[in-house]
């Protein structure tokens, strides 16, 4: 029987049992049966399941409303009954209680009418409380302020006795004080004059012993202090020629340099009838940085001195000698033009032509000036005209004809008409 039961594979040759094979394919069969069944089962007995959630529903959600309308209901029923309740409650209690309410509004209105007049009594006596309170502070500053006065009255009182006291003793102490500063600035000044005064004649003295050194042969005619005129007079001199010309010396040794200086030292070499003018000064004027000549007179340093006071020296020798060669030649028109062309006629020359020109600036200067104040006038009379016409105009077109006719401020009146104004107002 086994060997009937057993085939074998005829690629392989592998011995297969039939029965088993039967028996697996008989199980799959019923499993398969089996699993059908009880899917069938499943789905009928979850469709039954939903319709009894669903009928399950449907009955709490109408038990629900149900519930609802009956506590809805037992809730209006019970408010009702409690109302009534409440009214015969409210009723019965009025009716007992209203004798003692009546007594009780009675004792309320007893005690609101006292309470009324004490707080009236409160309020009158805190007005006396603080009217009180007023009247002491104004006693009190009253009195204080009489305190005062008398303080001030005492203290004024004591000062003026201690002033009194001490005036003669102030005013020598004053008068001393202003002795003491007068003669402090006097001392000062007197310092800084004589500072000043002293480098003058520092520069001065130097001016004068270089000269005296190195031309031995010259006259240094030193000017005396207190005198009108410069520092030194040089007159050259020489062994063959005596007075061949004059040189004349001013020294300046200041911070600055002043233009008034040139005009004043120009009237002293007129005044000395000097042939030429040196200026020696420690600042320059604007404009030169060396030495030089501005308006016909030498300005220099005190290092560019030295070897310009050689060299103007030695111009008035040959000059000097020139003329003493020409001497007994000439008459009286050689003579004239010596002076035309001499130093002493330009400056003359120049002197009077200065005074021209300043005159001629102050004329200038006056002429501008009434321009100026005719313009002004001008201008005024010419505003006052304005506000003449406007006036007028502004009254003629208010008041019309009733106002008079004013021929000077007409469009038809002609300037320079001879008639009489009081004509023209008639």
């Amino acid at each position: 029987m086994a060997e009937q039961s057993s085939i074998q594979c005829p690629n392989c040759g592998t011995p297969i049992d039939v029965n088993d094979v039967l028996k697996h394919q008989l199980e799959d069969s019923i499993r398969k049966e089996f699993q059908q069944k009880a899917t069938i089962q499943n789905k009928e007995l979850e469709l039954k399941n939903e319709q009894f959630e669903k009928a399950k529903a449907e009955f709490e959600a109408k038990k629900k409303q149900e519930n609802e309308l009956f506590a809805e209901r037992l809730d209006r029923e019970r408010k009702i009954a409690e109302k009534e309740i409440s009214e015969k409650l409210k009723i019965k209690l009025e009716e007992e209680n209203k004798d003692r309410l009546l007594l009780m509004e009675k004792e309320l209105s007893e005690k609101s009418e006292k309470i009324r007049e004490l707080n009236k009594m409160e309020g009158e006596i805190a007005k006396l409380q603080r009217e009180k309170l007023e009247m002491k502070e104004a006693i009190e500053a009253e009195a204080q302020k009489q305190l005062n006065a008398t303080l001030v009255l005492e203290r004024d009182k004591i000062r003026k006795q201690e002033e009194e006291k001490n005036e003669l003793k102030i005013k020598e102490y004053q008068k001393q004080s202003d002795d003491q500063k007068k003669l402090i600035e006097e001392m000062k000044r007197k310092q800084e004059q004589g500072s000043m005064q002293l480098q003058g004649e520092v520069m001065e003295l130097a001016i004068e012993e270089w000269l005296a050194n190195n031309f031995p042969l010259d006259s240094i005619d030193e000017i005396k202090k207190g005198a009108n005129g410069a520092d030194c007079l040089q007159i050259v001199n020489t062994r063959e020629l005596q007075n061949c010309g004059s040189i004349y010396y001013e020294s300046k040794r200041t911070k600055a340099f002043q233009p008034s200086w040139i005009e004043k030292f120009k009237n002293d070499i007129r005044t000395k009838r000097a042939n030429i003018g040196v200026l020696v000064t420690e600042v320059m004027p604007a404009g030169m940085e060396r030495m030089g000549m501005r308006d016909g007179i030498w300005i220099c340093t005190y290092e560019e001195f030295k070897g310009l006071s050689a060299v103007l020296r030695q111009s008035l020798i040959q000059v000097s000698q020139a003329v003493q060669a020409q001497e007994n030649k000439g008459d009286k028109m050689s003579m004239l033009y010596d002076f035309l062309t001499s130093n002493e006629f330009r400056l003359q020359i120049e002197g009077i032509v200065e005074g021209f020109t300043q005159m001629q600036g102050d004329l200038d200067a006056e002429k501008r000036a009434m321009q100026r104040i005719w313009k002004q006038r001008e201008k005024q009379i010419e505003k006052v005209v304005h506000n003449t016409l406007g006036m007028y105009g502004s009254i003629r077109g208010i008041a019309g004809n009733a106002v008079q006719t004013v021929r000077a401020l007409e469009l038809d009146f002609i300037e320079g008409d001879d008639e009489d104004p009081k004509e023209l107002l008639e």
